[in-house]
């Protein structure tokens, strides 16, 4: 997506910056798949990409994606999922706040790692299974 190589250990940071990062990759990416399948205007765009950026639509794809990730995929998603979350949304369902996050936080590891391919075989599986 970006030719941009993170110099340190991905591994290392906390949880809540891997799904940072991970946030903002799935929103471009999901702001991009949008573009390319609809030619509306930016109202009903931006309409499609907040229904599935999210966290119930994150929830669902990462829900879609367990048995496709691999050992340390799954690790890395349990950790961020697990994580102690200091905020969330009143109205959110904390069980799918937590997937969410688990979610963010892979999609943010794959991205510092310069997993690229992988990445993108994630993201166009969860594409598929949304509906635009």
């Amino acid at each position: 997506m970006f030719d941009y190589k993170y110099q340190g250990d991905p591994r290392l940071l906390p949880t809540s910056v891997l799904a940072y990062i991970g946030d903002a990759v799935f929103e471009l990416y999901t702001r991009l798949f949008v573009i390319e399948n609809d030619e509306g205007h930016v109202k009903g765009i931006h309409h499609k990409t907040i229904a599935l950026v999210n966290a119930k639509a994150q929830a669902g794809a990462a829900r879609k994606i367990m048995d496709v990730l691999t050992d340390e995929e799954l690790h890395v998603f349990k950790r961020g999922r697990n994580a102690h979350s200091h905020s969330m949304a009143k109205n959110m369902d904390p069980v799918d706040y937590q997937v969410a996050t688990g979610f963010e936080t892979l999609i943010g590891y794959l991205y510092l790692l310069n997993r690229g391919e992988r990445l993108k075989e994630i993201l166009i599986q969860v594409s598929n299974s949304q509906k635009i």
